[in-house]
């Protein structure tokens, strides 16, 4: 009973000394490292997808071939291996990644990226299964699809509905003219079913096209049931877009809004949607994007973040309430790290970057304070 006893008045001290006056709980900090900004990997080679995985580890992709699963408090590299027939060449390679909604249970999990076949280079999305720290290949979604040196896209997301989507981002594949083809596959927006059937509802009856119009998309991401997705210009107007059903997107007809006559012309005639945002009279490269809506880094809440390989920084972009405009912007880490690549956010709110330098020059950072 004595023991008991003192366990209970331990208990009691403990709990009086997480309270504060008002009785309020007060939230321990974790044992994270507490480094504002910490490298967690170097000696990379074009990082291409880094995602915050469902099992609280960071899945990174290289355009090399190399998948890699990374423990994010201690840095180290828990699972890696290589895909034999992905083929880098130039900006193709191993690209976009993105996990089954029930990655937990079932270890399905979606790979964009490029290959040979015949002389041709390609491009298709593949289920894979992790399954006891081993890769099993599932099903090819789609392949065949044009690839080119540049231009590939590919980034992927899935909803959260009750039936969800696939979602994959294409480029035009240096080819401008397919972007608005619907006989191709190239500089588009696909949607499928998680076991890669073409849902009903898609606006072309047995075609995974959702959008059309599109240059070189290569972030996506969906937040309060908008989906956005940024895409580079050629040498002026860098986008973000609001990606609708059946919409177009003008490339190559149209750059940024619809601002002079053949322009205004062409998008009326041709449901043109128009982009929340653009660089103007000059391009940055943004390519990777998250949303950000944590207390963390407060100053960042309600905003779309943009990684920049021409300008080497992190745009942070402010949406309007309702999501549909953005109302302020502000560019951080200017040259620090190189060109930027891709970003992800975890659930306590840390943000972290990939660069797209090169020459195993590429690192992996995270950052818990701007």
């Amino acid at each position: 009973m004595r023991i008991i006893s003192t366990l209970v008045i331990v208990f009691f001290i403990v709990l009086q000394s997480c309270k504060t006056k008002n009785n309020d709980v007060v939230v321990v900090p974790d044992d994270w490292p507490t480094d504002s900004i910490r490298i967690l990997k170097n000696n990379l080679n074009f990082p291409w997808e880094i995602l915050w995985g469902k099992d609280d580890f960071i899945w990174m992709t290289e355009r090399g071939g190399k998948i890699s699963k990374i423990n994010p408090k201690t840095k180290e590299v828990v699972f890696s291996t290589s895909l034999p027939d992905a083929v880098s060449n130039g900006e193709g390679g191993l690209l976009g990644l993105v996990q089954h909604p029930d990655f937990l249970t079932n270890g399905f999990f979606y790979a964009v990226y490029n290959y040979n076949n015949g002389g041709n280079y390609l491009e298709k999305l593949v289920q894979f299964k992790f399954i006891n720290n081993n890769l099993q290949t599932v099903a090819t979604i789609i392949d065949n699809i044009p690839a080119s040196s540049i231009h590939n896209g590919s980034r992927l997301w899935i909803t959260t509905e009750a039936a969800p989507k696939l979602f994959m981002t294409t480029g035009d594949a240096s080819v401008a003219n397919n972007a608005l083809r619907t006989s191709s596959l190239s500089g588009k927006v696909l949607r499928f079913n998680l076991d890669g059937s073409i849902p009903a509802d898609n606006p072309i009856s047995g075609s995974p096209i959702w959008s059309l119009g599109h240059r070189n998309p290569q972030g996506l991401v969906m937040a309060n049931g908008i989906m956005y997705a940024s895409e580079h210009g050629p040498n002026v107007e860098d986008e973000v877009n609001i990606i609708e059903k059946n919409r177009n997107y003008g490339w190559p007809t149209v750059t940024g809004p619809c601002n002079d006559p053949a322009e205004i012309t062409f998008c009326a005639a041709n449901n043109v949607k128009e982009p929340i945002w653009s660089s103007g009279n000059v391009t940055f490269a943004y390519c990777g994007m998250d949303y950000y809506n944590n207390d963390r880094i407060a100053a960042w809440k309600n905003c779309l973040l943009l990684t920049s390989l021409k300008d080497a920084n992190l745009r942070v972009l402010k949406l309007s309430t309702d999501g549909l405009s953005v109302v302020s912007e502000q560019q951080l880490f200017k040259n620090k790290f190189g060109r930027i690549r891709d970003i992800c956010v975890s659930p306590a709110g840390r943000v972290y970057l990939c660069t797209g330098n090169g020459g195993n020059a590429d690192v992996l950072v995270e950052i818990s304070q701007p």
